[in-house]
């Protein structure tokens, strides 16, 4: 009997928005994240010879061969590190709405790296597991760890891989608004894609990008939350003034996300450390003190309903489940 493994979700603080190379998926810059403790996904792997081909079932139902695409990355290469041949029967249970900017794939891929290499009897250090992940989605590298994390973009396969920056037993956690739980209409891959071929704002995006992760890996290192939320939103803001400028030009941003950005400069002026940063989709994450978090949900719930508002703490790095 196969175990369950078990990798919960990160968000990126510094973003990764655009690749070096599409196929290995190495970046064009380092990126840094927190990994939560409130989305997270479950994944057992059986090799098993009577199959004829790979199969994927996500929440109980069979995944389509796009679906499946993703996944079989990660799964020939554990094939080839055992000197396996036989197919696989994934089983994954996601604890995080799919491709709403909720960073779905980052869990999934990275549980599917543990238990695809556990299956295959290999026995994997975190920098090879965070490789592995990394093949299936480049977000997956950094939820190998929990806390805070960088991936450092490396130039090939051996130099791309996640590494832990910082525990973050300390006083910081994230509201998430959800304004959209719904698939999103350009996708991450095909946004990112567009936005580097064809957007005029994208070499000032990648040239402002050192000087904001040495002042983040600072800030965290001082565990100064102002400075991490201040340089968070900033640099979120700078990736999705990249998207306008693509041709076609398009934009992740709904009225919804306009109104929870405004909530949040809101709370600001009440006086809370509150600072919003947002992924490829329209849901705004709020970085704040996890000490503030039941009342910055108590103050938002006289905007958004309580099943918008969800709070997470720091969470852990890939484990296997009893």
């Amino acid at each position: 009997m196969n175990k369950w493994v078990r990798a919960h979700t990160n968000i990126a603080l510094i973003k990764y928005w655009g690749k070096e190379n599409e196929d290995l998926i190495i970046p064009k810059n380092n990126s840094l994240s927190l990994t939560l403790d409130a989305f997270y996904t479950d994944t057992s792997v059986t090799f098993d010879d009577a199959l004829t081909e790979d199969e994927l079932i996500l929440d109980g139902d069979k995944q389509d061969a796009r679906t499946l695409s993703k996944v079989q990355r990660v799964l020939d290469e554990v094939r080839t590190l055992a000197g396996l041949e036989s197919k696989a029967r994934i089983e994954s249970i996601n604890h995080v709405p799919t491709a709403a900017g909720l960073a779905s794939s980052a869990s999934g891929l990275a549980a599917l790296a543990g238990a695809a290499s556990q299956a295959a009897g290999l026995d994997l250090s975190d920098q090879e597991l965070s490789k592995l992940a990394r093949i299936g989605s480049g977000s997956a590298s950094r939820s190998i760890f929990g806390g805070f994390a960088e991936w450092i973009k490396g130039h090939d396969h051996d130099s791309s891989y996640a590494v832990p920056v910082d525990d973050a037993q300390w006083d910081i956690g994230m509201l998430f608004i959800i304004v959209n739980d719904a698939k999103k209409d350009v996708s991450s891959r095909d946004g990112m894609k567009r936005t580097v071929e064809t957007s005029p704002f994208y070499d000032g995006w990648l040239n402002s990008l050192d000087a904001d992760l040495s002042a983040m890996k600072q800030a965290v290192s001082d565990r100064d939350i102002e400075q991490v939320g201040q340089i968070a939103e900033r640099n979120a803001l700078k990736m999705h003034a990249t998207t306008l400028g693509a041709s076609p030009p398009f934009t992740y941003w709904t009225a919804e996300s306009m109104k929870a950005m405004d909530a949040v400069r809101a709370l600001r002026k009440l006086g809370y450390t509150a600072y919003f940063t947002m992924d490829a989709g329209p849901n705004v994450k709020i970085i704040c003190r996890q000490s503030d978090l039941s009342a910055l949900k108590q103050e938002l719930s006289k905007t958004f309903g309580d099943e918008q508002l969800i709070a997470a703490k720091p969470g852990p790095g890939l484990h296997l489940l009893n």
